[in-house]
């Protein structure tokens, strides 16, 4: 009995962890043996080494995602971690329906990205939207047209994400605003500092932890982009705003390539592993350091 009471959190537990295992850790490591194989419609487990990944680099249309990934995610994660601050530096202000405006940035964010790409490749469509509606008041040259534009296509989805996004980002940043201790303001309000080098040289540079929590969470946004990217352009026109998500999900289930698609999928999983892995341990360092 001594041992069944000391014993049964982990009894009560160990069920959900080994199904977590299997379905999370198991497939991790099947699709890592899989990329390493000539797996086609069906799985195949004769090892064939790392041609898949040859021929996943040899392809146009991966440099093209690989691209298009680079381009987003950089411009992304820019643009939410700039305008939520502005937006979190404005409301920290104890400005008038704060809770109003609070809610309307943050109800994005409650949306799905079906809903959001849905909805902005209306907003965007020249036949539609923006474009229409300015040619309809008088400004009958104006054009608008990025989503059909093979060259422009990707920075829809950035327009779409950033919008999405930003609000989340800007909730993260009020949090960690609030938890500055409200002396240190005082104190350099005191000594002459004005309000905007309160912020960019006392404030902003204490929430390092902050900024990187942003960051880590934009990566992974980025990188999983799929549902975003098929609502609002499909990869298209052609392949121009194709991105590894959308390039996995077609090798996989439209041209049965299941060997490829897990080895575009690894390089996926190495990305966000190159960001989350540093990440973690500089926290886990600062946590000993601390001790």
């Amino acid at each position: 009995m001594y041992w069944l009471k000391r014993n049964l959190p982990r009894l009560v537990i160990a069920p959900s962890f080994g199904v977590i295992a299997w379905f999370v850790y198991g497939f991790i490591f099947w699709t890592i043996y899989i990329s390493f194989t000539k797996s086609k419609l069906l799985p195949k487990y004769e090892f064939w080494g790392i041609d898949q990944y040859f021929r996943l680099w040899s392809m146009p249309r991966w440099h093209v995602a690989v691209e298009n990934l680079f381009i987003f995610t950089v411009l992304f994660i820019i643009l939410c971690v700039f305008i939520g601050i502005v937006l979190a530096i404005l409301l920290d202000q104890k400005i008038r329906a704060e809770g109003f405006l609070r809610t309307i940035y943050l109800y994005p964010m409650a949306l799905s990205f079906i809903v959001t790409g849905t909805a902005w490749r209306w907003i965007l469509n020249p036949s539609l939207g923006i474009e229409k509606f300015v040619q309809d008041i008088g400004f009958e040259t104006f054009t608008f047209d990025w989503l059909v534009t093979p060259g422009m296509s990707i920075y829809t989805i950035v327009i779409a994400g950033v919008w999405q996004s930003s609000g989340f980002i800007m909730a993260i940043f009020l949090a960690g605003l609030r938890s500055v201790d409200d002396e240190i303001i005082k104190a350099a309000k005191i000594d002459g500092a004005g309000i905007v080098s309160v912020y960019t040289k006392i404030i902003l540079p204490m929430m390092r932890p902050v900024f990187m929590s942003a960051i880590v969470i934009l990566v992974h946004l980025a990188i999983k982009s799929y549902d975003l990217v098929i609502a609002l352009t499909a990869g298209g026109p052609g392949i121009s705003s194709d991105m590894p998500a959308v390039f996995m999900t077609q090798m996989a289930f439209h041209r049965s390539e299941i060997g490829l698609a897990s080895a575009s999928a690894i390089m996926m999983f190495l990305t966000v592993s190159a960001i989350v892995v540093p990440y973690l341990y500089s926290e886990l360092k600062r946590e000993d350091d601390r001790k």
